[in-house]
């Protein structure tokens, strides 16, 4: 028959890489990021920095992959492919850090999302506390976007952030850690909840919807993926976290419940039905 015939057709997909912890219950970390990344049209890439047992229930154990391993991933991954943006989720200690900034520093990458996990819900801490300096001082000054959420961004800050008022001040301390833009999510304000997206000298306060039911496991990886995908597929930083708020929303309102308390957001919410099936949607 002779050899197969060469591939053609259109051009190759976007490519983003999350770097990352892996969730061993698939609702958060990598799993969440690539999937999110599928349901969206971009190839996903990884570079996994910890091995986590957990659900979301929570963690039992986490064991961290060796800083130079980590930063060979993402080395490899930019040298062969061409990226057109990244996320950071979980770090787990202060030489990943250092090693990710320099490995992300080395390959000029411009859109980079900083999603800046510390502690997971379940309360145990998926960045050391001496990690945080080391996020700030060298990972923050690379970042495109940061994404925290209220009580991630009292943390990097130094101060309580429990209101928009907190949040505006937040955001300008953050901003002057380096982040061209800062994301600060309002999931947990008490009442309307309200993102706040600030940059290029702009503070826009962003109205988002409650959705009614249990506690969802994986929603802010989900958020900072889809904001990751939608800038390298050519997307300003507004239209990515709008888009990126939109696609988070839906996950939330299809929930998958995969038994007893485990409640998880649903990136491939938007395919069509009779792809994603129906089995276990709350909605």
């Amino acid at each position: 028959m002779g050899p197969p015939a060469p591939l053609s057709g259109p051009r190759p997909p976007v490519v983003a890489l999350t770097i990352a912890g892996s969730d061993s219950g698939g609702g958060a970390g990598i799993q969440a990021d690539l999937a999110t990344f599928a349901a969206l049209g971009v190839h996903g890439a990884s570079a996994v920095t910890a091995v986590t047992a957990q659900t979301g229930q929570g963690i039992s154990a986490i064991h961290e992959v060796p800083a130079g391993v980590v930063s060979e991933q993402v080395r490899k991954v930019c040298g062969d492919l061409e990226v057109g943006a990244v996320k950071t989720g979980m770090l787990a200690s202060a030489a990943t850090v250092r090693a990710v900034a320099a490995a992300l520093a080395g390959c000029g990458v411009r859109s980079l999302v900083v999603d800046p996990v510390l502690v997971a819900s379940s309360g145990a801490r998926l960045l050391a506390l001496d990690a945080e300096a080391a996020l700030v001082e060298e990972l923050l000054p690379l970042a495109f976007v940061v994404t925290p959420n209220l009580a991630e961004a009292g943390a990097l800050v130094g101060s309580e952030v429990r209101d928009v008022a907190q949040m505006r001040e937040a955001a300008a301390a953050l901003h002057r850690m380096g982040p061209q833009w800062v994301l600060v999510t309002g999931g947990h304000l008490a009442g309307r909840p309200v993102d706040l997206l600030s940059g290029q000298g702009e503070v826009t306060e962003l109205d988002a919807e409650r959705v009614p039911g249990p506690d969802v496991h994986g929603t802010g990886c989900v958020l900072s993926a889809a904001i990751t995908a939608h800038l390298a597929l050519g997307a300003s930083v507004p239209q990515a976290v709008g888009r990126a708020k939109a696609f988070v929303t839906g996950a939330i309102r299809h929930a998958k419940r995969l038994g007893g308390d485990e409640v998880l957001a649903n990136p491939g919410w938007s395919r069509p039905a009779e792809l994603r099936g129906t089995s276990g949607y709350l909605r």
